[in-house]
C-alpha cells in the first residue's frame, strides 16, 4: 500500500532568481532614467514658454530691441492684456549693465583668488592643514546670501569699502571709472561681495579638478628638472583648463543670478552710470523689488525682465561651452 504524502514545490535555484529580478528591474530603472532626465527639458521649456508668455505683450508694446536697448523704466498701472492700453515704459538697459558689471568684477576678482587657494591647498600646503582649510572653503559655500548682504551692508561698506572708495576717487576720480560722489553701496561694492561669495564654489571645483590631475605627468616633469611652480603653470593649468572654466561659469551664474545681497548693496536706481563707484541696480534685484506691488502690467514688464536674464545666461554659458571647445580643438592640433 503506497503512501501519498503532499510535497511544497521546491524554490527556483537562486541564479534564476537574481535573472528574474534583473529582467524586471532594469527596464524599470531604464525607464525611472528616462522620465527623470526629459523632465528637466519638460519643466526648463515650461518655464521658458510661461515666462514669454506673459512678457509678450511687453514686446508688443515696446519691441523687443526697444526693451533691451531703452534706459527708462517706468512701470504703468493698466490691468489690461493689451499692449494697446499700457501706460508705462520699460527698458531694460539699466539693469542689464548692472547685471554685467557685478558679475565681471566677482569673476575678475574671485577666479584668481580662487586658482591660488586652489594651488595652495592642492600642492603646497602642509598635509594636515589640507583638510582644514577645504572645509573652511566649504562651509562658506554654505553660508545664506542674506547673510553676506547685511555684512556688507552694516560692516564692510561702510568700515572698509567706503573708505578705499574715497581714497580711490581722489586718486583716480579723473578716470571715467571711478568718478564720485562715492556713496558707499553701489556697483563696486555689490561686485567685491558677489565675488567672496562665489569664491567658495570656484575654489571647491578647482581644487578637485586639480586634485585629479594625473601624477605620472606631473612625476615627469619634475624628472626633466622643472620647478613645482613650472610644474603648475605648465602641467598642471593647461590640463586643468576646462575644469576651470566650468567652475568659472558656475561661479559666474550664481552672481548674475544673485538677488538678495546685490538687492542690498548696489542702491536700486533705475538708471545706469558708467563709474563703477556709483549706484544702479540688477535684473534680479528689480524683480524682487517690485514684484511684491506690481501691477498687472508692471507684473508683465518683470517678467521681460525674466526673460532678458535667461537668455543673458544662456548666452554666457553657450559661449563657455564654444570657449572650452575651441581651446581644445587648438590644443588638439598642436598635440598633432
Amino acid at each position: 500500500m503506497s503512501v501519498i504524502t503532499d510535497q511544497k514545490p521546491q524554490d527556483p535555484p537562486p541564479g534564476l532568481r537574481s535573472r528574474k529580478r534583473r529582467r524586471v528591474a532594469d527596464p524599470a530603472f531604464r525607464w525611472f532614467v528616462t522620465i527623470t532626465g526629459t523632465s528637466v527639458f519638460i519643466i526648463l521649456a515650461a518655464m521658458v514658454v510661461r515666462t514669454t508668455t506673459e512678457a509678450w505683450p511687453i514686446f508688443q508694446h515696446q519691441g523687443f530691441f526697444g526693451f533691451l536697448t531703452g534706459d527708462r523704466w517706468v512701470s504703468g498701472g493698466s490691468r489690461s492684456d493689451d499692449p494697446a492700453d499700457f501706460t508705462g515704459v520699460y527698458g531694460a538697459w539699466p539693469f542689464i549693465y548692472g547685471t554685467l558689471v557685478t558679475a565681471l568684477i566677482a569673476i575678475v576678482l574671485a577666479l584668481p583668488l580662487a586658482l591660488c587657494i586652489a594651488f595652495y591647498i592642492n600642492q603646497l600646503a602642509p598635509r594636515r592643514l589640507r583638510k582644514p582649510l577645504s572645509y573652511t572653503v566649504e562651509m562658506l559655500a554654505a553660508v545664506p546670501s542674506i547673510v553676506f548682504g547685511m555684512w556688507g551692508l552694516f560692516w564692510l561698506v561702510p568700515n572698509v569699502l567706503r573708505p578705499f572708495f574715497e581714497w580711490l576717487e581722489s586718486w583716480a576720480g579723473g578716470f571715467f571709472l571711478f568718478e564720485g560722489p562715492v556713496f558707499g553701496p553701489g556697483y563696486l561694492a555689490a561686485g567685491i561681495v558677489l565675488a567672496i561669495m562665489i569664491l567658495p564654489i570656484i575654489t571647491a571645483i578647482v581644487r578637485e579638478v586639480i586634485a585629479v590631475n594625473p601624477m605620472d605627468q606631473q612625476n615627469a616633469a619634475y624628472a626633466l628638472g622643472a620647478t613645482r611652480f613650472e610644474v603648475m603653470r605648465k602641467v598642471i593649468l593647461p590640463s586643468s583648463f576646462s575644469g576651470i572654466v566650468g567652475a568659472s561659469m558656475l561661479g559666474l551664474g550664481r552672481a548674475v543670478g544673485e538677488t538678495i545681497a546685490v538687492m542690498m548693496l548696489i542702491g536700486s536706481t533705475k538708471s545706469w552710470d558708467s563709474s563703477l563707484l556709483q549706484r544702479g541696480d540688477s535684473m534680479a534685484a528689480l524683480i524682487a523689488s517690485l514684484f511684491k506691488e506690481a501691477t498687472p502690467e508692471g507684473v508683465r514688464g518683470l517678467m521681460a525682465i525674466g526673460v532678458a536674464l535667461f537668455l543673458f545666461t544662456m548666452v554666457i554659458n553657450v559661449a563657455a561651452r564654444l570657449l572650452v571647445w575651441r581651446i581644445g580643438r587648438v590644443a588638439g592640433d598642436a598635440a598633432v
